[in-house]
């Protein structure tokens, strides 16, 4: 599992002067189609009545609309000052409800969407997790994004993780910090003792006064050290394959097949009625649970005899459900009229993108089409990135949304020069200076 910035739609919380503020329930956050509330599935997985609970909520307190995030929670779009107490209270009672009010992480670790079901996991990773996010609680001042990977396998976490807990043997892993771009070793211990050495590090971390991991200056990462080194760390009571791509997988569990139906929601969004139409293909499939994936989207886990096929086609209206799929290789934001700091309808944008984009994507290439400079689908650079800016957009190659463009264009001009860039490349196809002729060679103008 990965937490990098993954080729893939995002629909993030876009307000300016909100940037570090992480909206749940009772604190959601306003944007240019109301309130978006945030539900943080308890370990990213969803009862199927809490599904269809999410999506009744959806319809009857917000406008319909869902966004997936990258850490697998959920949110609500279009919730009103009218209707917010009322879905909070919808949804509290379904065991969705938030569960700390001092501006803290309403969900502090990521796992796997197959933690606990699969067999080559060398930790409890469900049971490690819910004891780490038990000791968060605990821990006051602790930065609303702070984010605790755990990894039951190898070692996939990247800096974008505050904390890793990795599994690097039966019972053992190794645990490591965000340091500037890269990571920090602090050290290996057993798995019971691993939420203990967490908390200590989350403690000192929460009272350097910093928002990110990777910004601690060297004096503030031997906080961190120190506190390892002396003992001081709450007592934590410990609690006892390959990456699946969209489409239909086979992992063996227990000596069996275990069945595996990936599904991606396109650049993040779906509808309430989706939802319920997912929920439903669970019941079909025999799977008791939605498990949301950093890739935006969900997995069911059935059982290896129940025909799948139909379902995956019936799935395929609402969802991504192959791996070549072009619009994974897209990150997108919500864009106008949705997000108020957005002039573009990046979401329709995208998707207009996408055709134009796969061969590049067949290539391992990814875009991104933010509604302004904040970026908040992909903060990092990517192959082309399109920044929305009164109506059009900046075209950056190989950049970030917050880097100078080369040029801005309406998106009609973008999809005409990437009909180019699978011949010339992107650089040569976007370049100011390039013209075509009729001929499709290109000349450069006195």
């Amino acid at each position: 599992m990965s937490v990098a910035p993954r080729p893939h739609g995002r629909a993030l919380p876009e307000a300016a002067s909100r940037r570090g503020w992480c909206p749940g329930l009772t604190r959601p956050m306003p944007t240019g189609d109301g309130l978006l509330a945030r539900v943080h599935p308890p370990l990213g997985v969803l009862t199927l009545g809490q599904a269809r609970a999410v999506a009744e909520g959806a319809r009857r307190f917000g406008n319909g609309h869902l966004d997936l995030t990258a850490r697998a929670n959920l949110q609500i779009r279009g919730v009103t000052e009218a209707t917010q107490a009322s879905l909070a209270a919808w949804l509290s009672a379904q065991g969705l409800g938030d569960v700390r009010a001092d501006g803290g992480p309403q969900r502090l670790t990521l796992t796997s969407p197959l933690a606990g079901r699969d067999p080559e996991e060398a930790i409890d990773v469900p049971g490690l997790a819910r004891a780490i996010e038990a000791a968060g609680l605990t821990i006051p001042g602790l930065p609303a994004k702070t984010l605790v990977v755990i990894e039951g396998r190898v070692d996939r976490a990247t800096a974008e993780a505050d904390c890793a807990v990795i599994a690097n043997a039966p019972g053992r892993v190794a645990i490591t910090i965000a340091c500037g771009e890269g990571r920090q070793d602090l050290l290996t211990c057993g798995e019971r003792e691993a939420p203990d050495v967490v908390a200590a590090v989350l403690t000192a971390f929460a009272r350097t006064g910093r928002r990110r991991m990777r910004d601690l200056s060297e004096d503030e990462r031997a906080t961190l050290t120190e506190a390892l080194r002396t003992g001081e760390r709450p007592r934590v009571a410990a609690r006892g394959g390959e990456s699946v791509w969209p489409g239909q997988a086979r992992q063996p569990r227990g000596g069996q097949d275990l069945q595996i139906l990936a599904i991606d929601a396109p650049f993040g969004r779906c509808t309430a009625d989706a939802l319920d139409r997912l929920a439903d293909a669970a019941v079909t499939l025999g799977a008791d649970e939605l498990r949301l994936s950093p890739t935006r989207g969900f997995m069911l886990l059935a059982p290896p005899d129940v025909p799948a096929a139909a379902v995956r086609e019936a799935l395929s209206v609402d969802f991504i459900v192959a791996a070549d799929d072009p619009r994974r290789a897209i990150d997108a934001c919500t864009g106008a009229p949705g997000c108020a700091s957005g002039s573009t309808r990046t979401l329709t944008d995208a998707a207009r993108l996408a055709a134009a984009f796969a061969p590049l994507a067949a290539l391992g290439r990814a875009a991104h089409v933010s509604g302004c400079a904040k970026g908040c689908a992909r903060p990092g650079p990517a192959d082309l990135t399109l920044v929305g800016r009164d109506g059009l957009y900046g075209v950056v190659i190989g950049g970030a949304p917050a880097d100078e463009p080369a040029m801005h264009l309406p998106i009609e001009a973008v999809l005409e020069r990437l009909g180019r860039a699978k011949i010339v490349g992107l650089s040569a196809a976007f370049a100011p200076e390039t013209t075509w002729t009729d001929s499709g060679r290109t000349r450069r103008p006195a």
